[in-house]
């Protein structure tokens, strides 16, 4: 691909927008995004599939930082290379910077209004809702065999029942 081109650039600009609209309207972290990204890099724009999509978040949650910025590098540097990692991360970052950076300007000025409070309650719904349906769908994709079904069965009890360290589960995985 010939950086200097207006494909190139149109590529990037996309790839900013696209993040930054995701980054602006999702809350809840990585996983509460998922479903806006399948929707929006597999279904809509086809710039991945739900495999190499559930991938990135598999990666991204085993790598140090924020789900969502390492999946958004992932996306970008597929599509434009080391630029297109910088663009798609700081696409995703953007939005959260400029959201904290006015909060913290005039968080105490709200926390207390009922109102905000119960629009937080109402967000916090939502994220529920939106990660039941990424577990859902990591299911549906990653339920294949008996074999991986009682991995995962046995995983779950691991860490919720018997308090192994999810490093220790990873690694088993693996």
């Amino acid at each position: 691909m010939k950086i200097w081109n207006k494909k190139y650039f149109r590529d990037l600009w996309d790839l900013y927008l696209l993040f930054c609209k995701i980054g602006a309207v999702t809350f809840g972290g990585g996983l509460a995004m998922l479903p806006i990204l399948e929707e929006e890099l597999a279904i809509k724009r086809k710039w991945t599939n739900r495999e190499q999509l559930l991938d990135y978040f598999a990666i991204g949650q085993v790598t140090p930082g924020i789900i969502a910025v390492n999946v958004s590098t992932f996306i970008g540097y597929n599509r434009c290379g080391i630029i297109g990692g910088i663009v798609g991360t700081l696409g995703i970052i953007t939005p959260s910077i400029i959201i904290i950076t006015i909060l913290a300007l005039f968080i105490s000025n709200f926390s207390e209004i009922p109102i905000v409070q119960k629009a937080l309650a109402g967000i916090n719904i939502v994220v529920a809702a939106l990660l039941t349906k990424v577990v859902i769908t990591f299911f549906k994709n990653s339920i294949h065999s008996f074999f991986s079904a009682l991995l995962m069965i046995t995983s779950f009890v691991l860490v919720s029942f018997f308090k192994v360290s999810t490093i220790w589960v990873i690694l088993a995985g693996i």
